[in-house]
């Protein structure tokens, strides 16, 4: 008797990503000039997702339609499936959190309090209950004094908890930014160029802490104009340009893309030399170094023949002899050595 066995796949399923932020037919215009048309974008959970484009492509404004600071002249904005009020503290509550392109702290504040002003929307205790500090009232103040605490740690600034915000560096201050943004627990968070400013020691420090806030399981849309950063960042990346979406892909299909690179570079002029023309003044370039180099090392092990004189040599030497001449028949004065001015 022959008996078969199967085996089943104990591979763990990839859990499919849900939209978190659904953007359909968003249109901005402000009078007479569209700033956006007609843009649709997804970010799924576990997602990052980064949104490029030339100066004046729309970016900013786009991101303001979604987090309720503009109401778009058409489209709808949905946050897990619910169209998000046209209010920005709304927004908010509802679940999504952003940073601004100009850090926006409040700078006589501290760092914890700072945190503590992103966490209010998570409190729900009423103008009363705060005023006569009631129980519940204390205790949702220190839980969101740890949750603060907890963020501050999670960026690496716990340790300067207690001082003021003016007085930490660039970095940091963007990074406390970001930690307010994430006090109010966002299921998707919105960084305005999180990196602008920054040396390249800060970048990648901002680049591991959005990896880390991704695997908390909050969903990140970016604008950054910082390529290497973006591509290296994000699973997908969209393009606008003029205040629409030219493309949207992985790093790889839009960064080989020639419409996106005409959009930041501008068109190859016609006539540009091609790889060969390329190789070729290359090699002529090579060529010319090396014979500088050859003629440079001749002169310095060189003969001791003396050099013939030229003719500004020679010319410099009749000079001196005839004003040797001149000074010999001056006529002196009597009973002096000096020559006579008459």
């Amino acid at each position: 008797m022959t008996t078969t066995t199967t085996t089943k796949d104990t591979a763990p399923a990839v859990p499919e990503r849900e939209p978190v932020l659904d953007a359909r037919g968003v249109t901005m215009r402000f009078g007479g000039l569209t700033a956006v048309r007609d843009v649709n974008l997804t970010v799924n959970s576990g997602e990052i997702v980064g949104l490029i484009g030339p100066n004046g492509a729309g970016k900013t404004t786009f991101f303001n339609c979604l987090t309720g600071l503009y109401i778009p002249t058409e489209g709808e904005v949905r946050y897990k499936g619910n169209v998000l009020p046209p209010k920005s503290f709304k927004v908010t509550d509802a679940g999504i959190a952003r940073t601004f392109q100009n850090i926006r702290l409040f700078s006589n504040m501290t760092v914890l309090e700072n945190v503590l002003v992103g966490r209010h929307t998570r409190m729900k205790e009423g103008l009363w209950s705060a005023l006569l500090r009631l129980p519940g009232f204390k205790k949702a103040e220190a839980e969101a004094e740890t949750r603060a605490l907890e963020l501050l740690e999670f960026i690496g600034l716990k340790h300067k908890a207690d001082h003021l915000a003016k007085n930490l560096p660039y970095g940091e201050q963007r990074k406390l930014e970001i930690a307010r943004a994430l006090a109010s627990d966002p299921g998707l968070i919105l960084l305005d160029e999180p990196t602008a400013g920054m040396n390249p020691q800060e970048t990648r420090a901002a680049e591991e802490l959005i990896f880390a806030i991704r695997d908390m399981g909050v969903a990140v849309l970016v604008i950054e104009h910082d390529m290497r950063f973006i591509f290296n960042l994000c699973d997908r990346v969209a393009v606008l340009v003029q205040g629409e979406k030219l493309l949207e892909g992985d790093s790889q299909t839009v960064q080989s893309d020639e419409r996106v690179i005409a959009a930041y570079l501008g068109e190859p002029f016609e006539g540009a030399p091609g790889e060969e023309e390329v190789a070729e003044v290359e090699a002529a370039e090579a060529a010319a170094e090396e014979a500088t180099a050859e003629a440079t090392a001749e002169e310095a092990t060189g003969t001791d023949a003396d050099p013939e004189p030229s003719d500004a040599d020679e010319a410099t030497d009749a000079a001196t002899d005839s004003t040797e001449t001149a000074a010999e028949d001056t006529p002196k004065a009597p009973g002096s050595g000096k020559e006579n001015d008459a």
